[in-house]
């Protein structure tokens, strides 16, 4: 058991906030996502990390495809990969223009410490490419043990970010993952199952599927 420079995840508010710090490092992120803490949008001077009372999962073996979404996965529209091009993921993440917000929680800091995680092993990213070959789509998360937290997703072309999720689980499930953490629940992650559970039950979830160890080269794989 890690201890943690974090204050415990129960203590955080009823808005799920646990705490602020001025910057963010690897280090700070392995502790944070072992003990079920993620950073959340703020501003670009602070970081706030997050522990939701009720957090959003979906576990693999619940996982669902609408059937819309399945015939579109027979067009085989996309080539979907992994662990890529992550930089060019999170910098788009950051820079879409978004209809149901403003701004982007993945500031400079964000960006630096998160394309460090992964070349540590511990961030990861799904990409989707179209006939071109252009980066249309695709999102990134972090594993801890058995655990999948996805943190963002984009697109440029219809359908390729779900597409490529799909394929990204697939991949979870050959790499032994049996958990997607989706922090909250969203219209776009209800659709594919998810679902609350409180932060308690969450605690003990991780508690049996959890690792600090990296993985790189886990989902090493071009569809």
């Amino acid at each position: 058991m890690r201890t943690s420079v974090f204050p415990p995840p129960e203590t955080s508010d009823h808005n799920g906030v646990l705490c602020f710090t001025d910057d963010i490092d690897c280090e700070m992120l392995i502790d944070a996502y072992y003990h079920g803490i993620f950073p959340w949008p703020y501003d670009e001077w602070s970081v706030l990390w997050a522990v939701p009372q009720m957090r959003g999962i979906i576990p693999i073996d619940k996982f669902h495809i609408p059937k819309s979404l399945k015939r579109e996965l027979k067009k085989e529209r996309f080539k979907i990969t992994a662990d890529m091009c992550f930089d060019d993921v999170i910098e788009a993440c950051a820079t879409i223009e978004r209809s149901d917000c403003e701004g982007t929680w993945i500031t400079p800091k964000v960006l630096r410490a998160f394309k460090e995680f992964h070349r540590m092993g511990y961030a990861h990213s799904f990409e989707a490419f179209n006939k071109d070959g252009d980066l249309v789509g695709g999102l990134y998360g972090v594993v801890i043990g058995k655990v999948f937290s996805g943190e963002s997703m984009f697109f440029r072309e219809s359908g390729a970010s779900k597409i490529a999720f799909c394929k990204a689980v697939e991949a979870m499930k050959s790499a032994g993952i049996t958990l997607i953490d989706t922090q909250m629940v969203t219209n776009l992650t209800a659709a594919f199952g998810a679902y609350f559970i409180p932060l308690e039950e969450h605690q003990k979830l991780l508690g049996e599927l959890r690792d600090d160890k990296p993985t790189p080269g886990i989902f090493n794989f071009i569809n």
